[in-house]
């Protein structure tokens, strides 16, 4: 065994690793501890991705080889700093659209008009519930059965022939999801 633990790896040195289950890791320092001995390592994807990186966190107590392949002797520019304020925002937009979500399912107790409230939610932002009926856009209106037949609103307007086609399209969905988990009965 060759383990030798550096007090130090400089972030952006290329190190490889093999662990106590015979597993080679090699990937950039991303960042380590030195008193916990914890090695961060930004490797190859592998799904084989060139985009993408695996993260690898290594404790270094439990590794039996460590080899710095490239020292990297400049050190590198400070990561920009976190935006706060719309990370925040991020995080209180997602938290109210649960809610509004979540609020607007106990609303109905139709299965039916549930699933078309979260298709048209997926897409759309301004969708709520009116009682029963769908409102989308404050312009139109879907009431129970909630068919194509019971879209409210000017005829003419560009929301109410979107919402129109869309909930055409979810009800040719729903009838092809019926069909192919349906059975077939060979006599």
């Amino acid at each position: 065994m060759s383990t030798v633990v550096s007090d130090c790896f400089t972030i952006g040195s290329i190190v490889a690793t093999r662990t106590c289950y015979n597993e080679h890791i090699e990937g950039e320092v991303l960042a380590f501890d030195p008193q916990t001995k914890m090695l961060i390592l930004k490797c190859p994807s592998s799904s084989g991705n060139p985009k993408r990186h695996d993260v690898n966190v290594v404790n270094l107590s439990l590794v039996s080889d460590v080899q710095v392949k490239k020292e990297v002797t400049t050190v590198p520019d400070p990561p920009p700093s976190l935006n706060l304020h719309r990370l925040n925002t991020r995080v209180r937009n997602a938290i109210d659209n649960k809610r509004r979500l979540v609020s607007a399912l106990s609303a109905c107790l139709d299965p039916e008009g549930q699933r078309l409230f979260m298709a048209i939610a997926r897409v759309i932002e301004d969708v709520s519930w009116s009682g029963q009926s769908i409102r989308v856009y404050n312009q139109v209106t879907i009431t129970p059965p909630y068919k194509v037949d019971n879209v409210i609103g000017e005829t003419d307007s560009k929301s109410y022939n979107y919402i129109r086609k869309f909930v055409e399209r979810h009800w040719r969905e729903q009838q092809a999801r019926t069909e192919s988990t349906v059975p077939t009965v060979n006599q």
